[in-house]
């Protein structure tokens, strides 16, 4: 057989089988007076063993491996192995698309928000908050919160967006009182009002997230370059205060002190 006719025969390409050859999978035959390659019945075995293999998921190395007289493995380890690396793939592609129907149906309500998809933790908080007020601080809020639902790893996401459940009652309140503080000087006086209005909607829980200092890099400075000088005071005071709320009540363990 020609290498046409054996591509043909076992189902793959000429490119193919060459590439087989310079790789070393399949060796080369025997050459005929006039140059061409004759394939025998043997080397068609080997070919659509080396197909079945590929059809597996075996990458060519492991099919090396596999051919090989030396090879370090046998085939059922080999196989083994491949069917729990497809086992893990399964279970990805199940969790994705788990994700992706609770987003179809959010998609399809008309509840899917402009910054999506997003954890079902934010979505959840966001869809209790209902409709933004007409407020530049809110927007901003939620750019942030969605910012943290990506880089805040899983365990401490569903227990921040716990949290701030608790805030959004009052949250209409301070977005307003932030609002007015655009334009104002860190020592302005509505700075203190402000931080003290914050602190009371933020429940203790909070003060669990300790905030880097600024100029240590990382979403803290992400965080504060988003804000007026006069809100970065007003959101580092009240974490302050939220602090010595804690320690008022007996330390942040919840147990008295001596």
């Amino acid at each position: 057989m020609r290498i046409g006719e054996i591509a043909a025969l076992v189902g793959v390409t000429p490119r193919a089988v060459r590439h087989y050859h310079h790789l070393g999978l399949l060796p080369e035959p025997a050459r005929l007076a006039n140059g061409y390659r004759e394939y025998g019945i043997r080397d068609a075995v080997l070919l659509a063993r080396v197909r079945r293999l590929t059809e597996l998921g075996l990458g060519l190395d492991e099919v090396r491996d596999v051919l090989a007289e030396d090879a370090g493995r046998e085939l059922v380890e080999v196989l083994e192995e491949l069917d729990a690396d497809l086992a893990r793939q399964e279970a990805v592609v199940r969790e994705r698309r788990a994700r992706l129907a609770g987003l179809l149906d959010a998609a399809r309500d008309g509840r899917l928000i402009a910054e999506g998809p997003v954890s079902p933790e934010l979505a959840a908080l966001l869809a209790g908050v209902g409709e933004l007020p007409d407020s530049p601080m809110a927007v901003k809020d939620r750019e942030i919160l969605t910012l943290l639902d990506t880089v805040v790893p899983a365990d401490e996401r569903a227990r921040l967006m716990g949290l701030m459940h608790e805030v959004s009652a009052s949250a209409g309140q301070v977005y307003g009182l932030l609002d007015a503080l655009v334009d104002a000087p860190v020592d302005d006086p509505r700075v203190e009002e402000a931080a003290r209005a914050l602190a009371g909607a933020l429940p203790d829980g909070i003060g669990g997230f300790e905030l880097p200092a600024e100029g240590a890099g990382g979403l803290a400075d992400v965080f504060f370059a988003e804000l007026a000088p006069a809100q970065a005071a007003v959101v580092r005071r009240a974490l302050v205060l939220v602090s010595e709320r804690i320690d008022g009540r007996g330390g942040r363990d919840g147990r008295d002190r001596d």
